[in-house]
């Protein structure tokens, strides 16, 4: 009998060992980056080609058979692409930033996949399979198919190099797109990018950055909903909607501490959800691109507002490893605005003086 319970007992044991290891080994591949530099340009781990198929709309761009990005373009004249941040967030309405140049430019803001008007190609998963789940979100949703995107809307639009502006988490799409396609790009302007070149810093990244601007009131619910945000041992039991839904709940504190109204988190287009947690997937927790935007070869110009402190670290990185790369801050004539993240709203005649100059080398 006591041989029967030691052979269970060792038995368990080893169950336990081979559970705590991949245990381990699942915790440590979820820190590594899926997204790798220069897996775009040679094809690798995307689920369609990058030549775009047919398009069948006029009113949106098709670049998978199952995938169509919605789009409005503003202006006339040479194509200009507007990568939007959040991630997963497209703007409820043109930049005033750019008015004043839409006699020169058409100016196409388009919605990521997964995000807005675009497809959802996913609304939830059926598998248990964690790492197969994670590899269908990569190639469905991921920074590579992002960035395949822009690759694909050139190919439509048959521009031989793009001019490209990026804001927040768009400007690090952006910057990778110019990295991996550098003779694809004319000029880049990174508004405002995101820190996400390097590991974030724990007590020094851009979430507990916005936790520190919030009123003491806010902080228990903020600390709730940040630990159910980044609950990715958990995410595959949810569904679109639900991540939809956190992430607009989220984003109502990420625009009070940087000095916003709230409520514009609640005008349409709906943010992404799986989209949104797909790129973090990409960066995992380690990521490290410094070596990659050095391959970026276009003319970059790198606009932060005078206010936005919260994001200045990661900006500054941009100028650090970007060849030929200019930073400039904008504040406005009037101080009592806000020179903050949406520079091109909060200062627009600022903003429109600088892209301009930038645009036509003046």
């Amino acid at each position: 009998m006591k041989k029967i319970v030691k052979r269970i007992l060792i038995g368990v044991g080893i169950i336990a060992v081979v559970i705590a290891i991949a245990a381990g080994y699942m915790f440590w591949k979820m820190g590594q980056p899926i997204y790798t530099f220069g897996s775009v340009s040679s094809t690798e781990n995307l689920r369609s080609p990058l030549e775009p198929p047919e398009q069948l709309d006029p009113t949106s761009w098709r670049v998978e058979s199952d995938i169509t990005l919605h789009y409005d373009v503003y202006g006339k004249g040479r194509p200009v692409i507007i990568v939007h941040g959040g991630p997963g967030i497209p703007y409820a309405k043109a930049w005033k930033g750019l008015e004043s140049l839409e006699e020169q430019y058409a100016f196409y803001y388009y919605h990521q996949r997964g995000a807005g008007d675009s497809s959802r190609p996913i609304d939830r998963f059926e598998s248990k399979n964690y790492p197969k789940n994670v590899t269908k979100l990569e190639q469905t949703l991921g920074i590579g198919a992002q960035i395949a995107d822009i690759e694909r809307i050139r190919r439509i639009l048959s521009e031989d190099k793009l001019l490209l502006i990026g804001h927040s988490f768009g400007g690090f799409i952006a910057a990778l797109y110019a990295a991996e396609f550098p003779m694809r790009v004319e000029k880049l302007v990174l508004v405002a990018p995101a820190g996400v070149l390097t590991p974030p810093q724990k007590g020094n990244n851009f979430f507990d950055a916005v936790r520190a601007k919030l009123p003491v009131d806010d902080h228990a619910k903020y600390d709730t909903l940040m630990k159910e945000y980044f609950n990715f041992g958990n995410i595959f039991s949810k569904t679109e909607s639900d991540l939809a839904d956190l992430h607009t709940q989220v984003g109502h504190y990420l625009l009070k501490g940087m000095g916003y109204d709230m409520t514009q988190m609640d005008t349409p287009p709906t943010p992404g959800g799986w989209s949104t947690f797909a790129v973090y997937f990409s960066t995992g927790r380690s990521p490290d691109y410094r070596d990659a935007v050095g391959h970026i070869t276009a003319p970059t110009l790198i606009i932060h507002g005078e206010d936005d402190d919260i994001a200045l670290n990661g900006s500054q990185q941009y100028e650090e490893f970007i060849p030929n790369s200019k930073f400039v801050f904008i504040g406005c004539s009037n101080k009592s605005t806000i020179s903050g993240h949406f520079i091109f709203d909060d200062c627009p005649d600022q903003f429109a003086a600088a892209v301009m100059s930038f645009l036509t080398d003046q």
